[in-house]
Protein backbone atom coordinates (compact mmCIF):
# COMPACT_ATOMS: atom_id res chain seq x y z
CA UNK A 1 0.00 0.00 0.00
CA UNK A 2 1.05 3.59 -0.67
CA UNK A 3 0.56 6.62 1.55
CA UNK A 4 -3.11 7.61 1.39
CA UNK A 5 -4.69 11.01 1.94
CA UNK A 6 -8.32 11.77 2.76
CA UNK A 7 -9.94 13.96 0.07
CA UNK A 8 -11.94 16.95 1.31
CA UNK A 9 -15.23 15.58 -0.04
CA UNK A 10 -14.88 12.42 2.11
CA UNK A 11 -14.34 14.22 5.41
CA UNK A 12 -18.01 14.77 6.22
CA UNK A 13 -18.83 11.18 5.33
CA UNK A 14 -16.11 9.81 7.60
CA UNK A 15 -17.21 12.06 10.45
CA UNK A 16 -20.30 9.83 10.73
CA UNK A 17 -19.98 6.70 12.91
CA UNK A 18 -18.84 3.56 11.08
CA UNK A 19 -20.67 1.41 13.61
CA UNK A 20 -23.01 1.67 16.58
CA UNK A 21 -22.74 4.94 18.53
CA UNK A 22 -22.85 4.49 22.29
CA UNK A 23 -23.39 7.97 23.69
CA UNK A 24 -23.34 9.37 27.19
CA UNK A 25 -20.65 10.22 29.71
CA UNK A 26 -17.45 8.22 29.86
CA UNK A 27 -18.41 6.07 32.84
CA UNK A 28 -21.79 5.11 31.38
CA UNK A 29 -20.46 4.28 27.92
CA UNK A 30 -17.72 2.02 29.30
CA UNK A 31 -20.21 0.29 31.62
CA UNK A 32 -22.56 -0.28 28.68
CA UNK A 33 -19.79 -1.77 26.55
CA UNK A 34 -18.62 -4.04 29.39
CA UNK A 35 -22.20 -5.22 29.98
CA UNK A 36 -22.62 -5.92 26.26
CA UNK A 37 -19.42 -7.94 26.07
CA UNK A 38 -20.25 -9.96 29.20
CA UNK A 39 -23.65 -10.82 27.70
CA UNK A 40 -21.97 -11.86 24.44
CA UNK A 41 -19.54 -14.12 26.28
CA UNK A 42 -22.31 -15.67 28.39
CA UNK A 43 -24.25 -16.44 25.19
CA UNK A 44 -21.27 -18.12 23.52
CA UNK A 45 -17.95 -18.43 25.32
CA UNK A 46 -16.43 -20.59 22.55
CA UNK A 47 -15.86 -17.46 20.45
CA UNK A 48 -12.72 -15.41 21.08
CA UNK A 49 -13.50 -11.68 21.48
CA UNK A 50 -10.79 -9.20 20.55
CA UNK A 51 -10.96 -5.47 21.19
CA UNK A 52 -9.13 -2.66 19.42
CA UNK A 53 -9.05 0.95 20.67
CA UNK A 54 -8.29 4.03 18.59
CA UNK A 55 -7.76 7.25 20.55
CA UNK A 56 -6.24 8.29 23.87
CA UNK A 57 -9.41 8.62 25.93
CA UNK A 58 -10.99 5.40 24.63
CA UNK A 59 -7.73 3.54 25.26
CA UNK A 60 -7.40 4.97 28.77
CA UNK A 61 -10.98 4.11 29.74
CA UNK A 62 -10.75 0.55 28.37
CA UNK A 63 -7.42 -0.10 30.11
CA UNK A 64 -8.87 1.22 33.36
CA UNK A 65 -11.69 -1.33 33.24
CA UNK A 66 -10.40 -4.58 34.75
CA UNK A 67 -12.77 -6.67 32.62
CA UNK A 68 -12.34 -4.98 29.24
CA UNK A 69 -8.56 -4.74 29.41
CA UNK A 70 -8.30 -8.55 29.23
CA UNK A 71 -9.64 -8.52 25.67
CA UNK A 72 -7.60 -5.63 24.25
CA UNK A 73 -5.26 -6.47 21.37
CA UNK A 74 -4.20 -3.16 19.77
CA UNK A 75 -4.44 0.43 20.99
CA UNK A 76 -3.61 3.58 19.00
CA UNK A 77 -2.81 6.81 20.85
CA UNK A 78 -1.35 10.13 19.74
CA UNK A 79 -0.83 11.70 23.19
CA UNK A 80 -2.72 14.87 22.34
CA UNK A 81 -5.43 14.82 25.03
CA UNK A 82 -5.49 14.67 28.81
CA UNK A 83 -1.77 14.63 29.75
CA UNK A 84 -2.37 12.83 33.06
CA UNK A 85 -4.15 9.97 31.32
CA UNK A 86 -1.41 9.63 28.70
CA UNK A 87 1.18 9.25 31.44
CA UNK A 88 -0.94 6.60 33.13
CA UNK A 89 -1.23 4.64 29.87
CA UNK A 90 2.57 4.75 29.52
CA UNK A 91 3.53 3.88 33.06
CA UNK A 92 0.64 1.98 34.65
CA UNK A 93 -0.36 -0.44 31.90
CA UNK A 94 3.00 -1.45 30.41
CA UNK A 95 2.64 -5.05 31.63
CA UNK A 96 -0.48 -5.51 29.46
CA UNK A 97 1.34 -5.09 26.13
CA UNK A 98 3.82 -7.34 24.35
CA UNK A 99 5.22 -4.51 22.24
CA UNK A 100 5.31 -0.73 21.95
CA UNK A 101 5.59 0.81 18.49
CA UNK A 102 6.06 4.45 17.52
CA UNK A 103 4.86 5.69 14.15
CA UNK A 104 4.53 8.94 12.21
CA UNK A 105 1.15 9.43 10.55
CA UNK A 106 0.45 12.96 9.25
CA UNK A 107 -3.02 14.39 9.94
CA UNK A 108 -5.64 13.35 7.37
CA UNK A 109 -3.53 10.47 6.07
CA UNK A 110 -2.84 6.76 6.38
CA UNK A 111 0.90 6.08 6.38
CA UNK A 112 2.07 3.19 4.19
CA UNK A 113 4.08 1.95 7.20
CA UNK A 114 0.96 0.92 9.11
CA UNK A 115 -0.03 -1.94 6.79
CA UNK A 116 2.99 -4.25 7.38
CA UNK A 117 2.96 -3.34 11.09
CA UNK A 118 -0.67 -4.44 11.45
CA UNK A 119 -0.06 -7.58 9.41
CA UNK A 120 2.82 -8.54 11.71
CA UNK A 121 0.90 -7.80 14.94
CA UNK A 122 -2.19 -9.73 13.82
CA UNK A 123 -0.25 -12.71 12.46
CA UNK A 124 1.67 -12.99 15.73
CA UNK A 125 -1.48 -12.35 17.84
CA UNK A 126 0.32 -9.72 19.92
CA UNK A 127 -0.98 -7.07 22.31
CA UNK A 128 0.50 -3.78 21.11
CA UNK A 129 0.33 -0.09 21.98
CA UNK A 130 1.00 2.04 18.90
CA UNK A 131 1.89 5.67 19.62
CA UNK A 132 1.65 8.23 16.85
CA UNK A 133 4.59 10.49 17.66
CA UNK A 134 3.87 12.91 14.83
CA UNK A 135 0.42 13.43 13.30
CA UNK A 136 -2.77 11.71 14.44
CA UNK A 137 -4.37 8.29 14.74
CA UNK A 138 -7.95 9.06 13.64
CA UNK A 139 -7.87 7.42 10.20
CA UNK A 140 -6.01 4.31 11.35
CA UNK A 141 -9.40 2.75 12.06
CA UNK A 142 -9.52 2.17 8.28
CA UNK A 143 -6.39 -0.02 7.79
CA UNK A 144 -7.10 -1.78 11.09
CA UNK A 145 -10.55 -2.95 9.95
CA UNK A 146 -9.16 -3.77 6.53
CA UNK A 147 -6.45 -6.05 7.98
CA UNK A 148 -8.68 -7.96 10.43
CA UNK A 149 -9.50 -11.45 9.17
CA UNK A 150 -13.01 -12.82 9.53
CA UNK A 151 -13.05 -16.21 11.24
CA UNK A 152 -16.03 -18.09 12.73
CA UNK A 153 -14.36 -18.52 16.15
CA UNK A 154 -13.21 -14.85 16.53
CA UNK A 155 -15.18 -11.63 16.88
CA UNK A 156 -13.37 -8.34 16.38
CA UNK A 157 -14.68 -5.09 17.90
CA UNK A 158 -13.08 -1.75 17.04
CA UNK A 159 -13.78 1.24 19.31
CA UNK A 160 -13.06 4.92 18.74
CA UNK A 161 -14.25 8.24 20.11
CA UNK A 162 -17.02 10.15 18.36
CA UNK A 163 -16.85 13.94 18.74
CA UNK A 164 -20.18 15.79 18.77
CA UNK A 165 -21.30 17.02 15.34
CA UNK A 166 -23.85 19.82 15.23
CA UNK A 167 -23.42 21.19 11.71
CA UNK A 168 -24.77 18.10 9.89
CA UNK A 169 -28.37 17.50 8.72
CA UNK A 170 -28.76 15.32 11.79
CA UNK A 171 -26.63 16.17 14.82
CA UNK A 172 -24.49 13.39 16.31
CA UNK A 173 -23.82 13.29 20.06
CA UNK A 174 -20.46 12.60 21.65
CA UNK A 175 -19.71 9.01 22.57
CA UNK A 176 -17.87 5.84 21.59
CA UNK A 177 -18.36 4.08 18.27
CA UNK A 178 -18.38 0.29 18.40
CA UNK A 179 -17.66 -1.43 15.09
CA UNK A 180 -18.35 -5.15 15.03
CA UNK A 181 -16.16 -6.16 12.11
CA UNK A 182 -18.05 -8.15 9.48
CA UNK A 183 -18.12 -8.53 5.70
CA UNK A 184 -20.33 -5.49 5.22
CA UNK A 185 -18.09 -3.12 7.18
CA UNK A 186 -14.98 -4.50 5.49
CA UNK A 187 -16.57 -3.79 2.10
CA UNK A 188 -17.37 -0.24 3.24
CA UNK A 189 -13.78 0.28 4.34
CA UNK A 190 -12.49 -1.05 1.01
CA UNK A 191 -14.70 1.51 -0.76
CA UNK A 192 -13.26 4.30 1.39
CA UNK A 193 -9.69 3.20 0.61
CA UNK A 194 -10.50 3.23 -3.12
CA UNK A 195 -11.73 6.82 -2.83
CA UNK A 196 -8.62 8.07 -1.05
CA UNK A 197 -5.77 9.81 -2.86
CA UNK A 198 -2.27 8.39 -3.09
CA UNK A 199 0.61 10.75 -2.30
Amino acid sequence: MKNLKLPLDLRKELAKPLGKLIFGNRVNTINEIAAFLKKEIDANNAVDRRLYCVGDIVTYDFLNDSFLRNYIKICFVDEKTKRQEQEEIKFSFTEIFDKFIELKNPAGTISSEIWPILEYILNENLKVLITIVEGEEDLLVIPLISELSLKPNIKHYVFYGQPPITDAEKSIPEGIVMVEVNEKIKERVSEIIELMDEY
